[in-house]
Formats: C-alpha cells, structure tokens, sequence
C-alpha cells in the first residue's frame, strides 16, 4: 500500500511545487529478484554520490512471498543492504502532535533513537538446526590460528545464527552518532563543541536507561545498537550523506482491501516526512532557503491538519480508543492527501 501511497504524495505534494532532479530506482520485489538484488546495490551507490535518498517501504520476503512472486531466493532486506553500504546510525523520532495521547503522559518533546545500522541481523548468517548436536562457531585468522567456542548442545531441531560487526563500522556509529570506543572519540572530537551548547554525551546501561526515559519528559537522543508517527534517517559517518525513510512496513493488509475496491485509511504520514527529511538535507547541502522553507511548511501542515481533526483511522482509534471510533472520527487515505494538499496550497500562499 506504500508504494501507493508514495506515488500519491509524489503527486500531489511534491511535483507540483518543486522542480527537482530525481534519480529513480525500482526497489520492487520483482525489480529485486529480475536483477539479482544488483538494483539495491546501484541505488545505494547513487545516494552515496548524491548524498540524499528518499526511500519508500519495501518487503523483506519471507517464505510466503517467495512464493507468491516466484522468487529466484529469499532476497536479503533493502534496508540492510543499503545500510551496510553506507555506514552510519538510523536516527528515529516521533511526530508529536498534541490530540495525539503519548504512551507515556509524561512525554512533552520526541525521544530520538539512534541505532547503528551496519552488520548485525542485517548481515546474520541463519539456518534452521534440523536435529541433535553441537553448534560451534570459528574465527580463523589471515596467519592461521582459530578461535573456537561451542554455542550450544542441541538436544533436538532449533535454528542457529551467527552475526558480527567491525571496529571500523562500530567508530562511524560513535561519529555519527557518539563506553570505550563511544566515551574515547566524545572526549576528543566533541564534548568541547556539546559543552558549548550545553549539552552532553553519558553511557548507560539499558535498564537505567529505560527507567530514565519513563520518569522524564522526553527531549533526547538515545543510541543503541540493534532495533505511523514518526521519522527515520539514516546518517552517514561523512555527515553529508542521509537517506530518509518511513519506519514501517508496506501495509500489506491495507493494500489487500485496495486491490479489492474497499475503501482503506492508511496513514501518509511517515512517508511524507520521508521526503521532507530527505530534501531539508538537500537544501542544506545546496544553502536552498526556499525548499528548506518548503519542508518546514509542509511537515507544519501535517501536524497542523492532524491537530484541527483531519486524520486516519489509526489516529482516531488513538484517540478515541479502538470500541468508540465512528467512520465520522476519520478519513479515507487519498481523502486525508488531498485534505493535506489543500492546505499546503494555503500555508504556501500565506
């Protein structure tokens, strides 16, 4: 339903008050499998020479879309490939809006995530264990010695998987980001900088961490190394290079309902600020006032159209709860984008 969605918003709210040069790649299932995931590989590369990529959501297959599509193999996530391309933290932050309820009253300002976005169970090697036995791992060096270790004894079927990460992946996370490696390149590249802005990098343990992000009002950034409303860009350690993306997946059920002419309410809003977010890099790198002006404008008119009671059923049933909400509560998805196109025209106007 994204890929729906994204042409939508393309369209209506992009096109018509930008010229912009865009370098386009099918990142399609189909696309993906007809050539060898190599189209995932090229984009990334692009982004690397353009510095920005606008990314729509993308299916990861599992089985069962390996055999509904026909699939040469079970193609590894977009997302992974290109973010083992490119290096770097996803940085994630929520979209506030203020008829909105937080999980968390507390909460006044996002709490930003940083998660490194190289290796891990993106580069995993996985199998399923078929019976009995010993799973044992193995480094072996250039010169030939090994490091050996038993993982575990199976006493039956189970599945196994192995994952990594390098120095020189974790030091780009600490700089585009920030103990040991982290506490090391803060102390030397940056705390006079963050000092001056008061502001200030400290380590945590997880469980301390959580405690503090419920008890506080929000209005920091939390990094961390392994895993709608809300944003999410991927920096790279070179601090020119951004891809913006929605969170979530491609809304397969929504799309389901689509194909058979009912009518949905899927929520653009992710999606939009993908492009947002993706642009005010652009106009940053290009010292482009005007379309820096125009992403501001445009995210404004979401939180602003979302805030006077235009919104999508998911929304609604945030506020109303799942029992109460009446299809007068909320819109149509194409409804809601043209709700939004038609205050853009506004705002811009003003």
């Amino acid at each position: 339903m994204t890929r729906i969605i994204w042409d939508a918003i393309k369209e209506k709210l992009i096109l018509p008050f930008l010229d912009i040069e865009m370098h386009t790649y099918d990142l399609g299932i189909e696309s993906r499998d007809k050539t060898n995931d190599q189209i995932t590989v090229d984009c990334a590369k692009a982004i690397e020479k353009y510095n920005v990529g606008i990314k729509c959501a993308t299916i990861t297959p599992d089985e069962k879309r390996v055999e509904e599509f026909g699939l040469k193999e079970m193609w590894k996530s977009p997302n992974g490939t290109i973010r083992n391309i490119l290096g770097g933290t996803v940085f994630r932050e929520a979209i506030i809006c203020s008829n909105i309820p937080r999980l968390v009253s507390g909460w006044k300002k996002p709490i930003v995530i940083g998660r490194h976005a190289h290796a891990d169970q993106y580069k995993a090697t996985d199998f399923l264990v078929p019976g009995a036995g010993q799973l044992v791992i193995k480094f072996k060096s250039e010169n030939g010695d090994t490091i050996e270790r038993v993982v575990h004894n199976f006493k039956g079927p189970g599945i196994a998987m192995g994952m990594y990460n390098t120095d020189e992946s974790i030091v780009a996370f600490a700089h585009s980001s920030f103990k040991d490696i982290f506490q090391e390149i803060y102390d030397r590249d940056y705390k006079k900088e963050f000092e001056s802005k008061n502001i200030w990098y400290e380590h945590r343990l997880i469980d301390d961490m959580v405690a503090y992000a419920m008890k506080s009002e929000g209005g920091f950034v939390w990094g961390y190394g392994s895993l709608g409303l809300m944003t999410s860009v991927l920096l790279c350690p070179d601090g020119r290079t951004v891809e913006a993306e929605a969170a979530h997946g491609t809304v397969t059920r929504h799309f389901r309902m689509y194909q058979q002419g009912k009518e949905t309410s899927t929520n653009p809003i992710a999606s939009i600020f993908a492009w947002t977010k993706g642009l005010s890099h652009r106009a940053k790198l290009d010292n482009n006032e005007e379309l820096k002006r125009f992403c501001e404008i445009l995210e404004n008119v979401c939180v602003q159209t979302i805030e006077s009671g235009s919104m999508t059923k998911d929304l609604a049933i945030c506020i109303k709860g799942m029992a109460d909400v009446e299809r007068s509560d909320y819109m149509e998805t194409f409804e809601f984008i043209d709700k939004l196109a038609e205050n853009l025209k506004k705002s811009l106007k003003d």
